[in-house]
């Protein structure tokens, strides 16, 4: 959780972003999601995830506060969360 809202970058493939999720897999790694600026066209991109070796961590950008929302977030789903 300390690293959400660092940039990072993958030490092999060079992808950067920022950490937006990291997944515990049962039998498993450990993965962190980066997710990218938008393109030079202003479209988003689909973030990656990586290993947590695999990650070089960067420099804070937020932190989770700064874009915590009083709502889940699901407000954009076809389904509700619950």
């Amino acid at each position: 959780m300390e690293n959400f809202g660092k940039k990072a970058k993958d030490k092999i493939t060079g992808f950067e972003g920022v950490i937006t999720a990291l997944c515990h897999y049962m039998y498993g790694c450990s993965q962190y999601l980066l997710t990218p600026t938008i393109d030079e066209a202003g479209k988003r991109r689909d973030g990656e995830w990586f290993d947590t070796g695999r990650i070089e961590i960067k420099e804070q950008v937020f932190t989770a506060d700064e874009v915590h929302g009083d709502k889940d977030g699901c407000e954009f789903r076809e389904h509700p969360c619950n």
